[in-house]
């Protein structure tokens, strides 16, 4: 891959025989790096709707579809290429990429607590405009793109630091695998998401007192599916970015923090059963409240920057310019009769 699509397909029997045998450390790798990455999968899934829910309902599947090969444009021609050739060459500053990662996800997640907090209109705010034209449909589909390349640096660095140890062919062939998997099963359930309510009018509309229950049933609770899934995935994201900043300070010489959590799991590791469990339970808990800090701390700092520097992020944690869509048509609570 560092050599370029060339020298891919001139050692690609190569590495088909490298992928055969092994086969199993592959698909144990590829599913210990997308599990890890999870926390950023959840809330990539909660942030992409909002770019299609204003659009017409026939242009919102078109739509996703061109996010989902943009996604895997950033991942495949991108990113991987630069992550390969930094594992190779420069692997020591693969760390401070992950704790880069790590303090946007913090952000991130200890922004929306801060705004969920605060109560007030921060989720009209954020609700996309309806924009009309051809135009108006390629901005948002170039915004959320760029916002996916954002979040696919994350999941593919922390992918890599998981299988930091395997062959670099080892590495491309898994990280494919997890790019692959992961941008089918969030712009998957993306797709699901934003025509559920079309569904649900669609159920609604038929003759059998079920169908309509159940249609009913459909759209009136996409606000609190999307609702659990925005809180689950902010939650996901202050877990993981506080477990990356743990791992990364205990690994550069900071011990204390890593050490105190550990001391912490440590009473209930003991518990038959359940022991290992809690210890999990525990260790997430102790991770999510070092990503809000930690992410509140950064708020501060950079908070005060975003208000002032022209490409300052709006107030929903994304790209305002990205948060409009195209082509006027119904919106979560529009729906066509």
């Amino acid at each position: 891959m560092s050599g370029g699509l060339v020298a891919l397909l001139d050692d690609v029997a190569a590495l088909a025989r490298i992928a055969a045998a092994s086969v199993d450390d592959v698909a144990a790798g590829a599913a210990k790096a997308g599990a890890k990455a999870a926390g950023v999968v959840v809330d990539d899934a909660a942030v992409t709707p909002q770019y299609v829910s204003g659009a017409d309902p026939s242009r919102e599947l078109p739509m996703i579809k061109k996010i989902f090969w943009g996604s895997i444009r950033n991942k495949l021609l991108i990113i991987l290429p630069a992550l390969l050739l930094i594992s190779a060459f420069i692997p020591w500053i693969i760390p401070f990429i992950l704790m880069l990662g790590g303090t946007y996800l913090c952000y991130e997640g200890a922004e929306k607590v801060w705004h969920k907090l605060r109560g007030g209109h921060h989720e009209e705010e954020e609700a996309p405009a309806v924009e009309r034209g051809h135009d108006a449909e390629a901005k948002v589909v170039k915004g959320a793109i760029t916002t996916d390349f954002i979040l696919s640096c994350e999941i593919m660095v922390i992918s890599m630091n998981e299988v930091a140890t395997e062959s670099i062919w080892v590495r491309a062939f898994i990280l494919v695998l997890v790019a692959f998997a992961i941008t089918v099963l969030v712009y998957g359930a993306v797709a699901l998401i934003v025509k559920m309510d079309d569904i649900g009018v669609h159920l609604a509309a038929k003759d059998s007192p079920r169908s309509k229950r159940f249609g009913r049933l459909l759209v009136t609770g996409m606000p609190a599916v999307l609702a659990t899934i925005t809180f689950v995935g902010t939650i996901a994201m202050l877990w993981v970015g506080g477990h990356i900043m743990l791992q990364g300070a205990h690994d550069l010489g900071w011990h204390a923090p890593y050490d105190l959590v550990h001391a912490i799991e440590h009473p209930v590791a003991g518990v038959a059963v359940v022991g290992g469990l809690l210890s999990w339970l525990v260790d997430t808990l102790c991770s999510t409240v070092v990503g809000l800090a930690w992410g509140l701390v950064v708020m501060a700092v950079v908070g005060p920057l975003l208000k002032v520097l022209p490409f300052g992020k709006a107030k929903g944690g994304h790209n305002e310019a990205t948060a409009q869509a195209g082509n006027g048509g119904h919106g979560p609570d529009q729906h066509k009769d």
